[in-house]
């Protein structure tokens, strides 16, 4: 059913909507019929309100947001540049307003902005489908102008407004306010969740999964308020979004990514990926190893700060120490020798001593199995998410499947033994992403994943909602709320009654720092984690603070990483746009 949904729905719309993002509001986007004429039949009518959701598919706008972890706390670059624009990023301190990054962001948003009006005008105007369709697509629209507008104004605080369709050569409009845009975004979303024929949300078998609910326009108007710092209005939605039938995977984490769960009703709003070309993920192709099927590029990967936040099973923090008694102390060169495979020769040995190894502390058997303790006691989100050193992975070859080791330093082969994980970056030893690779031979090309990318899940929901209660002061409801996704994770409970347990919480700071944290481990890789960091203004502290950078697993700088200065919490206007647009004004620092 998904498939054969998707291919009328999303190469239908590939048809009459393309060749409009280097055009930021071009208003006859369809090749082959003209917009005026693109409503005069249901079918058509059905076609126009999917290009909006067409949109999806930008890079920015949601297909590939989780790339943005890379600037976050969680995930770096191998490279200073980035692999999906060639911009410097964030990380090299460099990036300045004529980056790519910021031009395609707002360009690929208002494209869909554009798109959003020129449907509404219409559908308002008067198409040959019953009111009560008509209803329903006008509050779909309206809740994606507001996912258009609500990304903007996150990271722009404050755009040009625009709510019906406006010719490119009268794209002049000064910019409105952060507070007026927030305001537009609330009320689209009030419409939506006051709209009858709206539903609350679909069950995994219907036709119309994966389009707009009300439960999507609840979580995205709590979201906003939460922004706004709303807080109690931000509570008040995200219960609503409980009460509408979203709930929590209750199967290991892990399998929540995966294509057959895929339409659990975890997933509020999500990409709907199929497995044929530009209508996937390339997750495979930008995160996988070239022993991933597809032979892959490991372009973005885990940063070992976050694989170190994980908490121990326990819930007490993790500490290199307590496994390696004076790992702390020692270099990151030193600590290579914890790292170092079963079996090494004296010439591998001798190597590794003359680069700084501490090869005095080389177990020749058993250096495998003690580093592999150190991860394997710990949140079981983390084996889920990262392939850690000496875990295996389910991989291929051509399409032979195979099960690789990550080993260093490599010497594996790939279709013989002893089948260690091959990468692009084999001299450096770098953790991995699992979460998003396929495993074995499960996919048919590394161009285009069939897994659909969550953009609103109930976890998340359920974290913001813990987030905006302890906002308004601690409360130990807050602790219950954190458990449910704790506890599907397989790690111990908060609690509010054993002052001596590493679990115990006890007030409103130690709250949100554990809040902030359960959302790096819960949500890496989906779009969230850049964007929580720069809300939450930790960004700076987690990500620049002094001496961080890239880093290989034991430490090892691969290039540092610089801040530029608090301005950058707020993203530079794109000089394109500033240069088409003389009313914009440029945000502060940026000049």
């Amino acid at each position: 059913m998904k498939k054969l949904k998707y291919i009328l729905f999303l190469v239908a719309s590939l048809v009459f909507f393309q060749g409009c993002m280097n055009d930021l509001l071009d208003t006859t986007p369809y090749d082959s019929i003209g917009s005026g004429n693109m409503w005069d039949s249901e079918n058509l009518v059905d076609l126009g309100v999917n290009g909006v959701y067409n949109t999806l598919r930008y890079p920015f706008v949601g297909k590939e947001r989780w790339m943005l972890d890379q600037d976050g706390f969680v995930g770096m670059d191998r490279n200073r540049t980035s692999w999906l624009l060639g911009s410097s990023t964030f990380k090299s301190g460099v990036i300045t307003a004529g980056d790519g990054l910021f031009t395609k962001y707002w360009q690929q948003h208002y494209e869909g902005i554009h798109r959003s009006n020129d449907a509404l005008a219409n559908l308002t105007a008067g198409v040959p489908v019953s009111d009560e369709k008509k209803a329903r697509l006008i509050a779909e629209v309206k809740f994606l102008r507001a996912y258009f507008y609500f990304n903007l104004n996150q990271v722009f605080k404050g755009v040009p407004i625009y709510l019906e369709p406006v010719p490119a050569e009268e794209i002049n409009r000064p910019r409105d306010t952060e507070a007026a845009v927030w305001q537009l975004i609330i009320d689209d979303l009030t419409d939506c969740v006051n709209e009858a024929n709206l539903p609350a949300m679909y069950s995994s078998g219907d036709a119309e999964f994966g389009r707009a609910t009300k439960a999507a326009a609840y979580a995205l108007r709590g979201k906003a308020y939460l922004y706004m710092k709303d807080y109690s209005k931000a509570e008040s939605d995200f219960r609503k979004v409980g009460e509408l039938g979203p709930q929590l995977y209750q199967g290991d984490y892990k399998a929540l990514f995966s294509t057959a769960n895929e339409r659990n009703p975890e997933m509020i709003f999500s990409v709907q990926n199929i497995a044929l070309s530009g209508l996937g993920s390339k997750t495979q192709k930008h995160i996988g190893t070239r022993i991933a099927f597809g032979s892959n590029w490991n372009n973005y990967l885990p940063h070992p700060d976050f694989i170190e936040s994980f908490e121990n099973i326990d819930g007490s923090p993790f500490n290199w120490d307590d496994y390696l008694p004076g790992y702390s102390t020692m270099t990151p060169q030193e600590r290579v020798v914890f790292f170092l495979r079963d079996g090494m020769t004296a010439e591998q040995i001798a190597s590794f001593e003359e680069k700084g190894a501490d090869m005095s502390q080389y177990l020749a058997e058993g250096n495998e199995a003690r580093i592999k303790a150190a991860y394997d006691n710990r949140d079981p989100r983390l084996q889920a998410t990262i392939i850690t050193p000496y875990s295996s992975f389910n991989g291929a070859a051509g399409t032979d499947e195979y099960t690789y080791t990550l080993r260093w330093p490599y010497v594996g082969y790939d279709r013989a033994e002893p089948f260690d994980i091959r990468t692009d970056t084999n001299n450096k030893f770098y953790y991995l992403w699992r979460k998003w690779v396929y495993e074995g031979t499960s996919i048919e090309n590394r161009e285009y994943g069939p897994t659909d990318m969550p953009l609103i899940r109930y976890a998340d929901i359920l974290l913001m909602l813990a987030e905006a209660i302890n906002e308004q002061g601690f409360d130990p409801e807050v602790v219950t709320i954190v458990n449910q996704v704790r506890e599907r994770a397989g790690v111990a409970p908060l609690q509010t009654s054993d002052a001596s347990q590493p679990t115990y919480v006890s007030n409103q700071d130690d709250m949100r720092v554990r809040i902030q944290n359960e959302r790096r481990w819960e949500l890496p890789l989906e779009g969230i984690n850049l964007f929580d960091e720069m809300r939450w203004k930790t960004w700076k502290d987690v990500k620049f603070y002094d001496g961080n950078g890239a880093k290989e697993i034991y430490g090892t700088q691969s290039y540092p990483f610089s801040w530029r200065g608090d301005y950058v919490y707020t993203w530079a206007i794109p000089r394109t746009e500033t240069e088409r647009n003389t009313e914009l004004q440029q945000n502060p620092g940026w000049e």
